[in-house]
């Protein structure tokens, strides 16, 4: 497997000096919030593209992706029973797939709990089509940029649609195309009734992404999570994809959750 990270705790850094810092202390790839470059990516010029894979190139380092997707700008949702809402999100989705093929990127992150939830008089079944809809109505700009959506299932405390990795799974093998797959968020994963290296299985060929962060929102390492029975069950399913370090508590500082959190999990892959 392959170890990443997450540029959004690099508060106020520039995107060059992220590629660069992760470089040093040992990461392989960088996953970018684009909400961290632009309110929307489409303000983001094709000039301005290629110097972000340029840089990423020269510090020796991939640009894995794209994740927390619906940040900015406003009022997107992606199953919204309102036409315009729903088709403006495609929209975008397809903005945001074509900037991930610009900057070399091969997954996106589908989380963004808040633009999916199932509101008050909304019916479930009509929500999940509806969601299905707007993704496979991108499927064929992804297969032509090389990008892959990923579902990420997501704790019933941020949203209440697709909160567990088996409706994760269900939505992939309903959608039934190479280009949609399904990721594991060990956070979130931490909530449900099984332990988080259960839903590896559950994921099975379809796991495409993983991110790493303990329980307590922080960096591997900087909490109780028992990162070692992920990276045994990683191991044991041949796993080759990237896993990313993901933080919602930016404490202390970047560098330090960056290089901690890395050292922990080379510490833990060497001894297995």
């Amino acid at each position: 497997m392959k170890f990443g990270t997450c540029n959004e705790y690099f508060e106020h850094w520039p995107l060059e000096e992220v590629f660069n810092y992760a470089a040093q202390v040992g990461y392989e790839g960088v996953e970018i919030a684009p909400f961290t470059l632009a309110d929307s990516v489409e303000e983001i010029p094709a000039s301005r593209r290629r110097e972000i894979r340029r840089a990423a190139a020269a510090a020796g380092v991939d640009i894995i992706g794209l994740h927390w997707l619906l940040i900015s700008p406003k009022g997107l949702y992606t199953n919204h029973i309102d036409d315009e809402i729903r088709n403006r999100t495609r929209d975008y989705f397809k903005a945001l797939i074509e900037f991930c093929g610009d900057l070399g990127g091969k997954v996106m992150i589908v989380g963004s709990p808040q633009q999916r939830t199932v509101q008050d008089g909304w019916d479930y079944g009509e929500t999940w089509e509806r969601t299905r809809s707007v993704f496979e109505d991108c499927l064929s700009l992804c297969e032509q940029n090389e990008v892959s959506l990923c579902i990420e299932p997501l704790s019933a405390d941020q949203t209440n649609f697709i909160t567990t990795a088996s409706e994760a799974r269900r939505m992939v093998e309903e959608i039934d195309h190479p280009n949609f797959q399904m990721m594991v968020d060990v956070c979130s994963g931490s909530t449900e009734q099984v332990p988080v290296a259960d839903l590896l299985d559950i994921a099975g060929p379809h796991l495409y992404h993983v991110h790493m962060n303990d329980a307590n929102k922080r960096g591997p390492g900087f909490g109780a999570t028992d990162f070692a029975s992920v990276l045994r069950r990683l191991k044991e399913l041949a796993y080759d994809r990237y896993v990313s370090v993901e933080v919602f508590d930016f404490r202390p500082d970047a560098r330090t959750i960056a290089a901690g959190s890395i050292k922990y999990l080379r510490g833990i892959t060497e001894l297995l």
